[in-house]
């Protein structure tokens, strides 16, 4: 496979990873239905590894170097890698990021939700059309089709809204290892691993990552958290698939 993605084609893997995601999509769904304004990032990250732990897995991202939290959590104009502090309150009209994954049976799998508290149309359209794009790389990802395939719907749905793709920061695939080739812009870089073509086996977290402004970011003194750096909203979408002779399969949801 060439480092490119995990191959599943065997049975047994594909089963552990379908396991796997579907637990972590529990998880990701008990969360959006767990935060009110009020509550604060600490308060999220307090349920989210018990629950982890109760299904028999790791948290993913305390196996990160440095990183010593089970979720990643931003508001408003947070994109990624938000740490999880007490300080992070959610108040009514904020979008509330969260990233996580687990590792379980020897795999990884990664998802991420943007949600609104709230009710502003605006801030409704712009998840909206994030989670569309999301649904539209899915469908691409199929045998034969290449990465730079999943880039350019990514990226051609955003900007028919008026959206900007984060271009700092990548999906990626997943296996063994949170982090593997190939690696999946948000946006057509003709470069990279966008020519390498899609084949069965292949697991990958898609990331939709993008905001109302410009793609500048800025990482803040906790050397983790990256924001816009125009300091406008932006959003994160994410699931784990795996590629398969019927066409993607979604692990994470």
């Amino acid at each position: 496979m060439n480092n490119m993605g995990i191959d599943i084609k065997n049975s047994d893997q594909v089963k552990i990873m379908a396991e796997g995601g579907k637990k972590l999509a529990r998880i990701k769904k008990e969360l959006e239905a767990f935060v009110k304004p009020g509550m604060n990032a600490l308060d999220v990250e307090n349920l989210v590894t018990p629950l982890i732990e109760k299904v028999g897995a790791r948290p993913s991202f305390k196996m990160v170097p440095n990183y010593f939290w089970s979720t990643c959590i931003n508001i408003n104009d947070g994109i990624v890698h938000g740490i999880p502090h007490k300080k992070l309150v959610f108040r009514q009209g904020d979008i509330v990021s969260i990233d996580l994954g687990i590792f379980y049976k020897g795999y990884h799998t990664d998802t991420s939700v943007s949600f609104l508290l709230g009710n502003d149309p605006k801030k409704q359209n712009f998840l909206k059309v994030g989670e569309e794009a999301l649904d539209k790389a899915i469908e691409v990802t199929r045998i034969g089709n290449k990465i730079g395939d999943i880039s350019k719907i990514i990226e051609k749905t955003l900007a028919q809204s008026g959206f900007n793709p984060i271009r700092d920061l990548v999906g990626h695939g997943v296996g063994r290892k949170l982090h593997e080739r190939p690696f999946i812009p948000c946006f057509v870089s003709e470069g990279g691993d966008e020519n390498v073509e899609i084949r069965e086996g292949f697991v990958l977290a898609i990331e939709v990552m993008y905001c109302l402004g410009k793609p500048n970011l800025i990482v803040d003194s906790d050397r983790w958290t990256i924001r816009t750096k125009d300091g406008k909203i932006s959003g994160l979408f994410e699931d784990t698939v795996a590629v398969t002779k019927k066409g993607p399969e979604i692990l994470t949801n």
